[in-house]
């Protein structure tokens, strides 16, 4: 196997490895490194780490401290640059030097101003052999909400609908409508996991009702953060997602005319008030992006309902679409809801995967930006 390859294959196994922590890490990617020996008999891994929840320890200092000895002469697999400044805890590319790796393979440069190639330097004026590039579209996809919020200040967006076999998303006036089978509706709740928050409009809640929670076996503490779009201040105290502010974070995002009266029941109910800029009646999209990422939250689940998505995709703020296609029909279009998702829509996504779960299928697209 040629060393293209072999790079190839333990940087996939980096970038599979840092999605387990997706979600986890605050305002600091999850990262991955694989440590990896030849001692010529082949190449196998001697240790790995990923940043860890909170976003400290980085995960080249936990990877070789599981290495010891062995990351001496060793290739690093590292799906961001390595760090070059001093924060808490030195750089992880002089940590790297430390041990007496010999050879550092990375995926994206770290575009922070205090990084953004600054590591890859450090490593190659100790001597040690950096190769950089490797995979680099397929880390970047993980990378996605850090990479978005340095370039563009504002959270990266991930929208969630399921459409039926008929192209409708729900029905008027009747609630949730279930489109999806169980083993989508566990990969919807997975999504949930991987991502700082949950954001829906105030007619999702008021309809539906929902909880907005992981609800996976073993994964119910990684629930996101709720955001809830009300401007007018229409969503009742009742809702499961306000009476449960207590336990699971929850944002409302309310337009200067909500009264302080109904302010202050939502704050003792547990919670969070972000007073947000509003254009017609409805909330200023660029602007709370902006206000979420400065808060810490980089990554938003976006899963209802039409006009909020309809909304995001209008104001080009959709980074992901990842489209659920149920075996169900709804009928009787008068009363249907139509998928805010049409061919103009359409046209600004590329494909990346699609994957079979039960009889529904889930297509995953990126958004095509300039250069592609």
């Amino acid at each position: 196997m040629d060393q293209e390859r072999i790079d190839q294959r333990f940087m996939a196994a980096a970038i599979r490895l840092a999605r387990r922590n997706e979600g986890l890490t605050g305002t600091n990617p999850s990262v991955a490194c694989v440590l990896v020996r030849d001692d010529g008999e082949g190449a196998y891994v001697i240790a790995s780490g990923i940043t860890a929840p909170g976003g400290r320890p980085h995960a080249e200092p936990l990877a070789l401290a599981e290495a010891g000895d062995l990351a001496k002469g060793a290739t690093a697999y590292v799906t961001l640059e390595p760090c070059a400044h001093h924060g808490r805890t030195p750089p992880c590319a002089q940590t790297l030097i430390d041990a007496g790796v010999a050879r550092v393979v990375t995926a994206v440069v770290d575009p922070d101003e205090r990084v953004n190639e600054k590591g890859h330097a450090m490593l190659r004026a100790a001597g040690v052999e950096v190769s950089a590039g490797c995979m680099a579209r397929d880390a970047a996809e993980g990378l996605a909400a850090y990479l978005i919020q340095k370039a563009n200040n504002r959270s990266q967006v991930t929208l969630k609908l399921a459409v039926s076999a008929d192209g409708f998303i729900g029905k008027k006036g009747q609630g949730q409508v279930s489109i999806t089978g169980p083993v989508a509706r566990a990969q919807s709740h997975l999504m949930r996991a991987r991502h700082h928050a949950i954001l829906v409009g105030a007619g999702t809640v008021i309809e539906d009702n929902p909880e907005l929670t992981c609800r996976l076996p073993g994964l119910e503490a990684r629930s996101p953060i709720r955001i809830l779009l009300d401007p007018k201040g229409r969503i009742p105290l009742a809702a499961k997602t306000v009476q449960t502010a207590g336990v699971t974070r929850t944002i409302m995002v309310l337009g200067e005319g909500v009264s302080e009266t109904h302010r202050a029941a939502l704050r003792a109910q547990g919670c969070e008030i972000l007073p947000c800029e509003t254009t017609d009646g409805r909330v200023a999209l660029p602007e709370l992006l902006e206000d979420l990422a400065a808060i810490g939250i980089h990554s938003v689940l976006v899963e209802g309902g039409a006009k909020t998505a309809a909304a995001f995709l209008e104001e080009d703020l959709v980074d992901e679409l990842m489209l659920f296609a149920g075996a169900v029909r709804i009928g009787n279009a008068r009363d249907a809801i139509t998928s805010p998702v049409g061919d103009k829509q359409f046209a600004a996504f590329d494909e990346r995967e699609s994957l079979a779960l039960g009889e529904d299928r889930l297509t995953r697209y990126t958004v095509r930006r300039k250069g592609r």
